[in-house]
């Protein structure tokens, strides 16, 4: 059997070996525990779910200094950004209590049996019921709230579907840990046995997919992970649901007013925005567009310095390092792009610059240092092209901090470069007070290919909360879906009807008396008591 290391990412130097890969009996195993709690799980109603999620948040955050802490040395994030993450998981596990005893997420819809210009119409009754086992795939960049605890965990267990977690080689020592909290609580409050199970290794997570107890898929990563696992999915007898959140690009535009206004503060925030986490989020913005100009110029400037005083990043894993560098030099072998000048950074007692090379273009390792003597780090770099001339290389996603500032002459110029662009989970538009028309046609624009419009602030932050969606047309996602904030519910759930069924067959939601949840009745919208 093979091992799964725990590598601290600042040394890149194995810390531990936390368990064994599993192996493909014990994956039928975890899945057959989760196909025989499904129903137990749905039977605890809607109140005893949101009393296990609510005992699932205290457990984790009674152990808060312990998950922090091996977090930490599985990804140095940081103890402040960790700590923050695991407030929001314990807040979204809460969330979605509230969403159950809320009970609207149900579409519980009644029609009672009458004459209509169709003819005769029976009994009708329809509500979303749970999907079965789901099968939900931790993410590198959070090991927390997009992952062994994370919303697409705390969305299924709200749903009534057990969870078989496939845990990131990035932070396997986090996932274990984290669903040893959750399956213990889980059993003090009374789930069933086989609510959680986790896997770890590749191959486990191939045959996970392809088990027939795992009824849809929840997943976090790269676009080529996600076909792989779509490819699993389309040999199955069976298909089933696979909600993947992929690639994003996550466009930014500054309108003239903007640049005019606050040049210096929207390039400072910018800067801090691709950069945060190492550039490792997927909502970093990644393009940002500038208008031609003075005012645009003094943006960019503000941009460089304000990378200009970081050192190297700590990246997750020497994986998305390598990748990284490869990424970078591929913009920098873009003829159409030029890499914006820096003052030196020092990092380590070395003097490394944003662009390196007789070029002036950066290389994979910048001057002044190796891959051995920074390893798994990335330097903050900075491209610049002209909107009118942005290649493809700039407007792929490359996961760290670096972004490309494209700068348009005018407003077709700048429409014809957005047309051009992937969909993407966000989209941001920095105006001033009153500007509405430039404002107006790039919302009207922007809409058909993102799932979030942000308006003078970042797309980095995403809250947890009814009116999120965190979501967008391929290939930020494959799904119409959000896997942040109330209705993520609604992807482990699917709508059944009963026809003609006697009242002691139906659901509680669906009988006449019943009134503790919103319900359509007979075309009439009706609030809970």
């Amino acid at each position: 059997m093979t091992g799964v290391p725990s590598i601290d990412p600042r040394s890149g130097a194995t810390v531990e070996i936390v368990t064994e890969e599993t192996t493909a009996e014990q994956v039928d195993a975890i899945c057959s525990a989760a196909l025989a709690a499904a129903g137990p799980l749905e039977d605890l109603g809607r109140d005893g779910r949101a009393a296990l999620l609510d005992d699932l948040a205290a457990a984790l955050e009674s152990h808060r200094d312990r998950i922090v802490g091996i977090a930490d040395r599985e990804t140095a994030l940081g103890t402040v950004r960790l700590n923050g993450e695991l407030s929001r998981t314990c807040y979204q596990l809460r969330l979605f209590g509230d969403v159950l005893r809320d009970g609207g997420y149900l579409e519980a819809t009644i029609d009672h049996p009458g004459d209509t210009p169709m003819g005769p119409r029976p009994d009708l009754r329809r509500m979303l019921v749970p999907i079965g086992p789901v099968a939900v795939f931790g993410a590198s960049n959070f090991p927390l709230a997009f992952s062994v605890p994370g919303g697409d965990t705390a969305s299924a267990i709200a749903a009534g579907s057990p969870v078989v977690l496939k845990a990131h080689h990035s932070h396997p020592a986090t996932s274990q840990l984290c669903y040893e909290i959750l399956a213990e609580a889980a059993r003090k409050a009374g789930a069933p046995d086989g609510t959680f199970g986790i896997v770890h290794g590749l191959q486990a997570g191939a045959d996970l997919v392809a088990h027939p107890a795992i009824r849809a898929v929840g997943f976090t990563g790269s676009v080529t992970g996600g076909r792989a696992l779509l490819a699993i999915i389309e040999q199955r007898p069976e298909p089933i649901p696979f909600y993947g959140e992929l690639s994003s690009l996550n466009p930014v535009v500054i309108t003239p007013g903007a640049a005019a206004d606050r040049a210096e503060k929207i390039g400072a925030e910018f800067a801090a925005s691709f950069t945060l986490g190492a550039g490792q989020f997927c909502t970093k913005p990644g393009l940002l567009f500038v208008p031609a100009g003075a005012d645009g110029d003094r943006l960019v400037t503000a941009v460089q310095q304000a990378i200009a005083d970081l050192d190297p990043l700590v990246m997750l894993n020497s994986g998305i390092a390598a990748a990284y560098q490869r990424g970078t030099a591929t913009l920098a072998a873009a003829e159409e792009l030029s890499a914006a000048e820096a003052s030196p950074i020092a990092a380590g007692g070395s003097t490394l610059t944003a662009a390196g090379g007789e070029s002036g273009l950066p290389t994979a390792n910048p001057p002044g240092a190796t891959a051995e003597q920074q390893p798994g780090r990335a330097t903050p770099l900075l491209f610049t092209a002209s909107a009118a001339a942005l290649p493809p290389e700039a407007t792929e996603e490359c996961f760290g901090p670096v972004a490309v500032v494209a700068r348009w002459a005018d407003e077709a110029e700048l429409f014809t470069a957005l047309d051009g662009l992937p969909s993407s989970l966000t989209a941001t538009v920095h105006r001033v007070p009153g500007e509405t028309e430039l404002p107006s046609e790039l919302s009207r624009r922007l809409r058909s290919r993102t799932g979030r419009l942000v308006y003078d602030g970042y797309p980095t932050g995403v809250a947890v909360a009814w009116a999120q969606h965190h979501g967008g047309p391929w290939p930020a996602t494959n799904t119409q879906h959000t896997s942040v904030g109330a209705t993520a519910i609604r992807r482990f759930l699917r709508p059944v009807t009963w026809q003609n069924a006697p009242a002691d067959l139906l659901p509680p939601e669906l009988r006449d008396e019943y009134d503790s949840v919103p319900r359509r009745i007979d075309g009439v919208f009706r609030t809970k008591l």
